[in-house]
């Protein structure tokens, strides 16, 4: 039996249960990776879907995932194109019987999947919910409509309930499990991206990758043991250990939820547990929250009334649009998180829910834009969490409270001495 992997958002080796079932179930095992063309393309808004800044980091991904694979002598093929072209010519030429990858939901993921599947009939299909941190077939609802639209009665009902799953790791493969094709990964230029470094004061001077995650994880837990204090510092602004910073590789699958979660137990057996340490699980599920709020609303999540069907009059200004993203507003707060994001493809949570706010309540903007402005700049874009933050900050989510931040309340919190603000204002000072 011949098995191909299909990898998306789950770029990595270990606790990747479609590779390892993969691995269980076939002789021969190869993994593929397609640099889909539309995720480069200039959107509605007049900006490319995915800019460097996170195309730099999936690359860097990509390259530490075929060295990962090659260990278990298992080939992967990268390419630049269609999956729905590139993947019936692949299982044809190597006679594979069943693709497995990870379940995908939202809409555009969905049609190429369809397209694929309806070129390839003969072809089995296994797929995994492998991005939770609560399996689906764990959870107390027997159906995604039972989801409550208030995190605190989801979190309170899963916490008592729900355990969460061992991880598990796949073993190598025999050498003649290996191809002869190889394939090479299109460098930034090649996808008509400038090359670029990123300023030495960023707070996410970090590589793509599953062993630069485990790599974060050895040095924000145990090498500084920074977790011991994560809710404290969770809102800061500079530098790059006032979060954990693991978004980002949680994003692309580089590590899992899961994984993060048992080092964390870890952690609390062996250095200390307090209210921080548990703060960083009760962010993962957060993150499960918002993904089950998608399962169960589908594609209201991208609909100008949110899922609460609630109309507002909203605008759509070129001009506000350039002035925000080029941080030209009035508020100094404002201006310097957008300039962070602009040069570093990097924003803090704090940030993120600031700028957003400005845009959707302040000037009362179309916030599908920001919220696409933020896809195409985010290192760490997570479509669920992009879309259900941006909704909360619009007020067409399910948060009883219509939110709008006091910018300048903000500022004087978490920038007192205006040390963040100088820092992308005032460049020549850092």
């Amino acid at each position: 039996m011949n098995g191909l992997v299909w990898f998306r958002n789950d770029l990595r080796t270990i606790d990747n249960h479609s590779l390892y079932n993969a691995c269980r179930e076939n002789e021969k095992v190869i993994g593929i990776y397609c640099l889909d063309p539309r995720h480069f393309e200039i959107t509605q808004y007049g900006f490319k879907k995915t800019e460097k800044f996170r195309t730099q980091f999936l690359l860097e991904t990509l390259v530490e995932l075929k060295q990962n694979l090659a260990e278990k002598n298992i080939s992967l093929l990268v390419y630049y194109g269609y999956p729905e072209q590139l993947i019936p010519e692949i299982a044809a030429k190597y006679q594979i019987d069943t693709i497995y990858s990870q379940n995908e939901w939202t809409q555009e993921e969905v049609d190429v999947e369809t397209e694929v599947r309806n070129l390839i009939p003969a072809v089995n299909w296994k797929t995994y919910y492998d991005q939770f941190l609560f399996h689906p077939d764990d959870v107390p609802y027997e159906d995604w409509e039972k989801i409550p639209e208030v995190f605190t009665e989801f979190r309170k009902q899963l916490e008592k309930k729900i355990r969460v799953r061992p991880t598990v790791a796949i073993s190598a493969k025999p050498i003649s499990n290996l191809i002869e094709e190889k394939t090479n990964i299109p460098t930034l230029e090649d996808l008509e991206f400038d090359d670029f470094k990123q300023p030495n004061k960023t707070a996410f001077p970090f590589k793509g990758g599953e062993n630069q995650a485990k790599k974060r994880i050895k040095d924000y837990f145990w090498d500084t043991k920074k977790l011991a204090v994560y809710k404290k510092t969770r809102n800061g602004l500079v530098g790059k250990d006032y979060s954990s910073k693991l978004s980002a590789w949680l994003a692309n699958g580089s590590i899992s939820a899961r994984m993060i979660y048992w080092e964390v137990q870890q952690f609390e057996k062996k250095i200390v547990k307090n209210e921080d340490t548990y703060w960083l699980i009760f962010e993962l599920i957060w993150r499960d929250y918002f993904k089950y709020i998608s399962l169960k609303h589908c594609n209201k999540i991208f609909q100008l009334n949110g899922i609460l069907q609630k109309e507002y009059h909203w605008n759509q200004n070129t001009k506000a649009f350039n002035q925000w993203t080029n941080g030209n507003t009035t508020e100094h707060f404002v201006n310097a998180n957008m300039i962070e994001l602009q040069k570093t493809g990097w924003m803090s949570n704090r940030g993120r829910q600031n700028v957003a706010s400005y845009w959707a309540k302040e000037w009362e903007q179309d916030w599908r834009i920001g919220a696409a402005y933020f896809e195409s700049m985010l290192i760490d874009y997570d479509v669920h969490s992009n879309y259900g933050n941006w909704m909360y900050n619009a007020g067409v989510s399910n948060d009883p409270r219509d939110r709008k931040f006091n910018i300048k309340r903000q500022a004087e919190m978490y920038d007192s001495d205006g040390k963040f603000q100088k820092m992308w204002l005032i460049p020549e000072l850092f």
